[in-house]
């Protein structure tokens, strides 16, 4: 049949039946009814959904591949009250709508379907726990007649993890009367297939949106230059005060921000770790909202440790190693050595979460040997305008030791590290001290061939450890300031204050820093959080947090 019915059976075939010797044994009259159904989705992710595109029913990655995207609704529509949008069964308010994405069926023919026969939408048990779809009015699948379009909207309630790879399948089935009491039978069926939206990090490379530090009874000073750093560059800041916050001022360590992104929309969600500190309710309560979503994990059965905490957490700028591209950086998190018995690591339940991402492939470096054992206590990344525009820089001890020997050589070996302060001590004592030498050869260094990085890419900063027995073993903290623990806005960077040894009234140490990275365009700008932060065993990156823009790379191009 070459077009639609315009009345239910109103086309006719007339069969006649023969026998061997071309007797004929009788004859049926077969009614025909000839109907479109098309059940459509963004398969072509252009943010239009398209009619019977004929890759709807699959899914591929990559620039010339197809398949639908969903969000996982994990912002909240009503700021009092505040529940999940995917925890609530029915649409709150019309901008809801927004963060699901539209399905539509598409039918052509007559008024009604012959007697009997109906539309059904179905899912496997499984899927149902990953999504939802609504329909205004009712729960069924009425056929309308004419050539009409019915829409649909589908919610994403589950990000991808270890027992889900985010794909989603939904099928519409035209059924048809078999007799009382045996089962309708599908004559036809449509399918369509979603990916949930990943959860994607951002790396210091991309533009800073907000800045999120805590207020606490001794960090006004830190909290001052925070908010004259932040000002400057032009960015928003965020406090969080101490009714919230109840002293917790690890602001790194509570929370990770992301993103998911589709073709029709895109928003913010914050990972909140399962550290859950005194700052445990300020990522739901303050920053959970209407676009803003929030996503978390529980250590059910695990011990949750140090390493749990999210400066734990880092993501690499846009990388290539071996050849193979990665346009969204890569995740890293810190581990214990992988022949330890007794070593920390983060919990198996957040690195399930991360690994079933898949667009940002982590990589697991060992932190355990750390008091604290988190990654950016040893590493960060900074913008540069050359080479992979960016640099990785590391915590060194042997450029700290260089700087040192340095000065002892030039005549300044009298001169004191934390001057004015009752932990002030002379170059020459530092160099003198055999046991925190032999606790810096301790110290171990990240190995850049998991980032394809030469030598060019990386600077080393002035950085010693010492080490601290603990009844678990001997693990290191920084000897002043960590440097590397900073805060990175644009090209502006919030630098530790080191508290080095001053040479002509200019402290040596934040002369080295700017002579490695203010070539790069960069501008240092020195935070003192000696009490505050550095004498708890964090810096200025541990007690702050920035919000970013969305990478420009959009996740489903990825070839994998």
């Amino acid at each position: 049949m070459d077009a639609v019915s315009k009345t239910a059976n109103d086309s006719k075939l007339s069969v006649r039946y023969f026998g061997e010797k071309t007797e004929a044994l009788g004859d049926a009259l077969l009614h025909l009814t000839a109907v479109e159904i098309s059940l459509d989705v963004d398969a072509d992710r252009d943010g239009i959904v398209e009619k019977n595109n004929p890759n709807k029913g699959s899914w591929k990655w990559g620039p010339n591949g197809h398949g639908a995207i969903l969000l996982v609704n994990c912002d909240s529509e009503t700021t009092n009250k505040k529940t999940l949008d995917s925890e609530v069964e029915e649409i709150r308010k019309v901008s809801d709508l927004q963060d699901m994405s539209k399905m539509i069926l598409r039918t052509n023919g007559p008024a009604e379907l012959p007697e009997g026969y109906k539309l059904t939408m179905h899912i496997s048990q499984t899927t149902s726990e990953n999504v939802r779809v609504f329909r205004p009015r009712t729960n069924k699948v009425p056929y309308l007649g004419g050539k009409t379009e019915l829409e649909f909207f589908v919610e994403g309630l589950r990000f991808p993890d270890k027992d889900f790879d985010g794909l989603i399948t939904i099928n519409l089935s035209l059924l048809e009367p078999c007799g009382k009491g045996f089962p309708e039978t599908p004559v036809f069926t449509d399918k369509v297939v979603f990916h949930i939206s990943p959860w994607i990090m951002t790396p210091n490379t991309l533009k800073p949106v907000e800045v999120y530090v805590c207020s606490t009874d001794d960090n006004h000073s830190f909290l001052k230059s925070i908010r004259n750093l932040v000002e400057k560059c032009g960015y928003k800041l965020k406090i969080c005060y101490e009714y919230m916050n109840r002293g917790d001022r690890w602001m790194q360590d509570e929370l990770e921000f992301g993103y998911i992104d589709s073709p029709h929309h895109q928003f913010p969600v914050v990972l909140d770790s399962p550290r859950d500190g005194d700052l445990q309710d300020f990522p739901y309560e303050s920053i959970l909202g209407p676009d803003f979503g929030y996503v978390t994990r529980h250590a059910l059965n695990e011990e949750v440790s140090s390493l749990d905490s999210f400066g734990n957490l880092e993501v690499s700028p846009p990388v290539t190693v071996n050849g193979k591209s990665y346009p969204l950086g890569r995740i890293i998190i810190g581990v214990a050595f992988p022949t330890a018995t007794s070593g920390r690591n983060m919990t198996q339940v957040v690195q399930d979460f991360l690994w079933a991402q898949k667009v940002q492939a982590p990589i697991a470096l060992y932190s355990d040997w750390l008091v604290v054992g988190h990654v950016d206590e040893f590493m960060t990344f900074v913008p540069a305008p050359d080479r992979k525009k960016f640099r990785l820089l590391l915590a060194s001890p042997d450029a700290g030791y260089k700087v040192f020997k340095s000065l002892q050589n030039n005549g300044h070996g009298n001169a004191e590290m934390f001057s004015g302060l009752p932990e002030a001590i002379s170059v020459n004592e530092i160099l003198s001290d055999k046991k925190l030498q032999a606790g810096n050869r301790y110290v171990c260094a990240l190995c850049p061939k998991k980032l394809g990085l030469d030598d060019e890419d990386i600077i080393d900063l002035p950085i010693l450890f010492q080490v601290l027995e603990e009844k678990k073993g001997a693990r290191a903290v920084a000897y002043y300031p960590d440097m590397v623990n900073m805060i990175v806005l644009g090209d502006q960077l919030g630098i530790p204050k080191p508290f080095g040894p001053k040479v002509n009234g200019r402290c040596a140490l934040e002369t080295e820093v700017r002579s490695l990275l203010e070539p790069l365009g960069l501008k240092c700008t020195f935070i003192d959080d000696f009490a505050p932060y550095h004498k708890l065993l964090g810096e200025v990156h541990c007690g702050s947090n920035v919000l970013r823009e969305a990478s420009p790379f959009k996740w489903w191009n990825l070839e994998l």
